[in-house]
């Protein structure tokens, strides 16, 4: 492993957690951006034009807000919860393909951080460590409404995840790869996912809203049983680490629901953009198709929990376990007729 690679892949690092936490920082701009949109207001106009420097604001008040933790016997796992969910969060970037490559002083230089022959495994194993930082942090707290928050989303993440892998399972059935980058090359030339998977694609999406704590599968946060949930206890920093971790968590989902259903980098015509523009102008267009794919899920993100009212409890655990799973089954069942449709019919005598 000679240097160059190591400050190669170092620069890539950098740049996408820089670009995670700046697209983090300013979901939470656009989210209430959004739902003034939605409930016919103005949204934050005071800091900066057009209240661009209002995350930059709310940062400053976390920092500045005063730090105080409850009579708690567990304070190191009050202090680790907060850090495992923003930890978890950030590192779930570490397999994604930003792009197909840029040719650069001689040598060509891919835009991800590590191509492991099982990324899909490495996002879900990341994303199920996740919610012990919830867990930890709702039971540290010493107060009955985080420990409910916590049990809350411990369930839901437990009834989601089983639906949501069952769900990728067909998909892999039909690309035969883990690998994030593999699948991505698969859909080279508007050979998306969702039109051959677009029940998989449903399936992944409703979960991934579970998976992210976000309305309508909020119950974790839920202020009008729960005051606050989990990070009830929680202040300054600690709780914004919950809150960034979030909407990092957002971003993050919206660029795998991005790369394995709608293409990821891929667009209209780029193979004849790389033909007579070039590898680098063609995969800078890929890049930003990437993050106009991505931004229209987190819009969709938050014009769903300005639009739909809160689930109950029972209704979410059956939504998970009674429809989402057989679901996702009886998909991977369909998948695998189609696949093996010509051995059927010749074992058939057809």
């Amino acid at each position: 492993m000679n240097s160059t690679f190591i400050i190669e892949k170092s620069v890539v690092i950098l740049v996408v957690f820089s670009i995670t936490m700046l697209m983090a920082m300013y979901s939470t701009w656009a989210e209430r951006k959004v739902a003034a949109f939605l409930q016919d207001r103005i949204g934050p106009n005071r800091a900066g034009p057009f209240g661009l420097f209002q995350p930059l604001a709310d940062g400053l008040k976390l920092f500045a807000k005063e730090e105080f933790s409850p009579n708690t016997p567990n304070k190191f796992l009050f202090l680790v919860g907060p850090g495992i969910a923003m930890g978890t969060a950030l590192m779930t970037s570490a397999v994604i393909p930003w792009g197909d490559r840029f040719h650069l002083f001689g040598r060509d230089i891919l835009l991800q951080a590590t191509d492991i022959n099982v990324a899909v495994l490495y996002v879900f194993g990341v994303v199920s460590v996740g919610v012990y930082g919830i867990m930890i942090g709702g039971w540290a707290s010493n107060n009955k409404f985080s420990l409910i928050g916590a049990i809350r989303a411990a369930s839901q993440m437990v009834s989601y995840e089983v639906a949501m892998g069952l769900s990728v399972v067909a998909l892999l059935m039909m690309t035969g790869t883990l690998s994030l980058k593999e699948i991505s090359v698969q859909q080279s030339g508007m050979h998306w996912n969702v039109f051959y998977q677009p029940l998989s694609f449903l399936i992944f999406l409703i979960c991934a809203f579970a998976e992210t704590n976000r309305t309508p599968f909020d119950l974790a946060e839920c202020e009008t049983e729960l005051i606050g949930g989990y990070h009830t206890e929680y202040s300054s920093m600690k709780m914004g680490f919950y809150l960034f971790a979030e909407y990092a968590n957002m971003f993050i989902s919206s660029t795998i629901l991005a790369v394995l259903f709608f293409g990821g980098y891929n667009y209209p015509g780029m193979s004849w953009a790389v033909e007579n523009w070039g590898v680098n102008i063609a995969n800078v267009i890929g890049i930003g198709a990437l993050f106009i794919k991505l931004c229209g899920f987190i819009f969709f993100y938050m014009w769903v929990r300005w639009t739909i009212p809160r689930f109950r409890y029972d209704q979410l655990m059956h939504l998970g376990w009674r429809i989402l799973i057989p679901l996702s089954i009886f998909n991977i069942i369909i998948t695998g007729i189609v696949l093996l449709r010509v051995e059927i019919m010749a074992y058939l005598g057809f």
